[in-house]
């Protein structure tokens, strides 16, 4: 499969883009659009999964700039977990450990089919600095090794105005929780 957008895909996703960075100037103070624009048309393949995180409801936005690398932080800003990524177990172990009932897949699986990361716990507590997200539902957000070898995995929301972070079993999955990614350009 080809991870490049058509020339009238990529027209349509920067647009999009630069609309809701226009629209959220709170998420990126202090950065250009016009910079991010030119390295997004610099790197394909993160134009492309860009798409992926846009096409499952995840309603990408820049964040953050990394003054040591330089590089742009997008996480998902949909105000719930995004659609197109729920019902998922945590990674692959755990969807084959399931004998009935699996999910059609797992959260790392498919983030990383999307050329993406689940956002870290830092991350999910920097991205609810910027809005209320998952105040209904969850997501799934990158376990230390340590938990996952014990079996578990960690999962995050948003209730009360105070961000949790929770442990389930890896191998569960409920309608109401998917990921969040961050892609880095």
């Amino acid at each position: 499969m080809t991870k490049r957008l058509s020339s009238k895909q990529g027209e349509e996703l920067l647009r999009t883009l630069r609309e809701r960075f226009e629209k959220h100037p709170h998420r990126h103070p202090g950065i250009a659009w016009g910079q991010v624009q030119s390295r997004l048309e610099a790197a394909p393949e993160k134009l492309w999964s860009l798409h992926e995180m846009e096409k499952t409801g995840g309603e990408p936005d820049v964040v953050a700039l990394d003054p040591q690398t330089a590089q742009y932080f997008f996480y998902d800003c949909a105000a719930e977990s995004p659609a197109g990524r729920r019902s998922l177990c945590y990674d692959q172990e755990a969807l084959e450990s399931r004998k009935e009932n699996k999910p059609k897949d797992s959260a790392v699986h498919m983030a990383s089919a999307m050329g993406v990361e689940l956002l870290s716990e830092e991350q999910y507590r920097q991205l609810q600095t910027l809005g209320a997200f998952d105040t209904k539902t969850s997501s799934w957000i990158r376990t230390p090794q340590e938990i996952r070898k014990l079996g578990g995995a960690l999962f995050c929301d948003r209730r009360y105005n105070t961000v949790f972070v929770y442990h389930n079993g890896a191998e569960s999955y409920y309608a109401a929780r998917g990921f969040r990614a961050c892609l880095r350009v």
